[in-house]
């Protein structure tokens, strides 16, 4: 393989300023290089941990599809992994007579800001929103603020905003749209096919040219932290102060945000990210779409990958059980080298999975439920949206034509020290009829299973009543039952 040649800085578009910084640090911020080394003060530090929104940007980055914009956290986002990227602040938005732009002009008129502080990360939440949705459903506007908390207004009047937007300009006017052509120019004159290297020694950033490189960066670095979406290691630096370089940025590498079909069996690469997720995924397996629309805000979904919630291992981590359910596997990668593992087999302890030094996660394999199967994934956490699991079930059934069970996946996230199936339950259910008294005499083999913790989230007594009625409900739908309404502001 053929060396890429290296380049010492990073290169970005800030609004309508192009920079070029070779002082990073690998674990710089992109809030903190706003609000401190640029003066653009109008992005805010609520949360530090991509909870609160009150710090959204929006980030164009290229892709297969040409240039695309995202709402992402600034608090959590590292400045290292903006190459070739255009960040949009709050202080960019007006009409081009200079007068309020369109969403902050509709937050006015409807009375949606009192303090104040959260509304630049609603108003880029909803900008980003009207840009690709200008006509959006009620659904879509609450998901486009999931990830923006208000403390003060109450939401009905930013959602009478966001419903009015269309009354207050056209998205078609819009400098984001208008210059798009020569902003998507700008950035791939910067993706100069260079791999990136900005520091020395721990204090040192390195930004792939590909995954090729990639592999050939880790067989001489095995011990940096690789970085996708940063939803994770992005509080390892804002909450427990930890060092965390030499960094490895990968977000931007398309190789591992492809997507492909073939023989029933769905490959993700591991830099797809969780909105990606959505699309690809649930399409083809509905049930995990309502799950993916609950990790995080729109945000978090926006920067978060597949590969990075997998490859950390974390025994709450949201799509490790479905996938393990339905089959999954794994793809490492060291160097030019592959080996394949069934997902399950991935994870051996808490904090340690079957990952060799230099190796990473380059593909997740997602089998397609046949068609008679049944699938189901639920997630149980104290309030619906943006909070971190407390307990997650998913099953897959298969029947035999006598209506025994021919084949069962039942596995659990928060319930052990990694993502487990619960064997034992499923022992006693195969080959026996699926049938309501089968189940309960399946239920006292939970025991046999896990032993979870108390812990902030949830007792131990109540994870193991939640793990068992999960499974019961998961029977109560397939026999047609009704699964409890999901309520929301549209319904109520």
């Amino acid at each position: 393989m053929v060396r890429p040649p290296i380049r010492t800085e990073l290169r970005l578009l800030l609004n309508g300023r192009p920079l070029t910084l070779a002082d990073v640090g690998p674990d710089e911020t992109l809030l903190d290089f706003l609000r401190l080394r640029q003066a653009l003060r109008g992005t805010k530090e609520g949360c530090a941990e991509g909870d609160c929104g009150a710090c959204t940007v929006l980030v164009g980055r290229l892709s297969p599809d040409g240039l695309v914009y995202e709402s992402v956290n600034a608090c959590i986002r590292f400045l290292g992994s903006l190459d070739a990227c255009h960040v949009v602040t709050v202080e960019h938005l007006k009409r081009r007579d200079g007068h309020l732009h369109p969403v902050q002009q509709a937050l006015v008129d409807t009375h949606g800001s009192q303090c104040g502080f959260c509304t630049p990360g609603i108003v880029m939440s909803l900008y980003g929103l009207w840009l690709r949705r200008p006509d959006a459903s009620e659904t879509e506007i609450e998901q486009s603020l999931q990830g923006n908390l208000c403390r003060c207004t109450g939401y009905q009047s930013i959602v009478r905003a966001a419903r009015s937007l269309s009354d207050y300009g056209e998205p078609a006017h819009d400098a984001l749209i208008v210059e798009r052509a020569a902003v998507e120019a700008k950035l791939r004159a910067m993706a100069d096919g260079s791999r990136v290297v900005v520091g020395t020694g721990r204090a040192r950033l390195m930004v792939p040219a590909d995954v090729d490189d990639l592999a050939a960066i880790l067989e001489e670095e095995p011990s940096a932290t690789l970085v996708a979406g940063a939803t994770d290691v992005g509080l390892w630096v804002t909450k427990f102060m930890r060092e965390i370089g030499p960094v490895v940025f990968i977000g931007h590498l398309a190789a591992l945000q492809h997507v492909s079909e073939a023989g029933e069996v769905v490959s993700l690469g591991a830099g797809v990210t969780y909105s990606q997720a959505m699309t690809a995924l649930g399409a083809r397996i509905p049930a995990l779409a309502p799950l993916i629309g609950r990790i995080g805000g729109e945000q978090v979904r926006n920067m978060g990958t597949l590969g990075g919630n997998v490859a950390n291992g974390s025994p709450i981590g949201d799509t490790p059980p479905p996938l393990i359910a339905l089959g999954a596997s794994v793809v490492l990668r060291r160097g030019a080298e592959r080996r394949v593992l069934p997902l399950e087999d991935f994870f051996i302890a808490y904090g340690k999975q079957d990952r060799r030094p230099g190796e990473f996660v380059e593909r997740l394999d997602v089998p397609l439920p046949p068609p008679g199967s049944r699938f189901a994934v639920h997630k149980v956490t104290k309030r619906r949206d943006e909070d971190i699991t407390a307990a997650l079930g998913a099953f897959y059934l298969e029947l035999a034509a006598d209506g025994t069970v021919a084949a069962l996946r039942i596995a659990y996230g928060g319930m052990a020290a990694t993502p487990k199936r619960a064997a034992a339950v499923e022992a006693r259910l195969v080959g026996r009829a699926w049938t309501e008294a089968s189940v309960e005499a399946a239920i006292p083999a939970f025991e046999e299973d896990f032993s979870p913790l108390t812990d902030m989230r949830a007792s131990a007594a109540y994870r193991m009543l939640v793990a068992k009625n999960l499974l019961r409900r998961f029977y109560a739908e397939s026999q047609g039952g009704q699964a409890p309404l999901t309520v929301s502001r549209s319904a109520a």
